[in-house]
């Protein structure tokens, strides 16, 4: 039998990872003081270095239909 692949984002790997090192405790995450870890900027389950997308309105209705178009898709199968 063939195991299934995850696709996991690695950010939020990252993320229970540090809630693993705090006891689970999302509290302790935010107070974690280990700033020297190369993980910790990345302890909400977050980017930090990613940049926020600015999109225009013509842009935004572009993905709104193409998101509607799919949802139909999906719906007829």
């Amino acid at each position: 039998m063939e195991e299934k692949k995850l696709r996991t984002n690695p950010v939020k790997v990252i993320r229970e990872y540090c809630l693993d090192c705090c006891l689970s405790s999302s509290y302790e995450v935010a107070l974690c003081p280990a700033a020297h870890c190369p993980l910790w900027p990345f302890r909400f389950g977050k980017n930090p270095y990613r940049a926020n997308r600015e999109l225009s309105d013509d842009r935004k209705a572009e993905l709104r239909q193409r998101m509607q178009r799919i949802n139909l898709e999906r719906k007829s199968q």
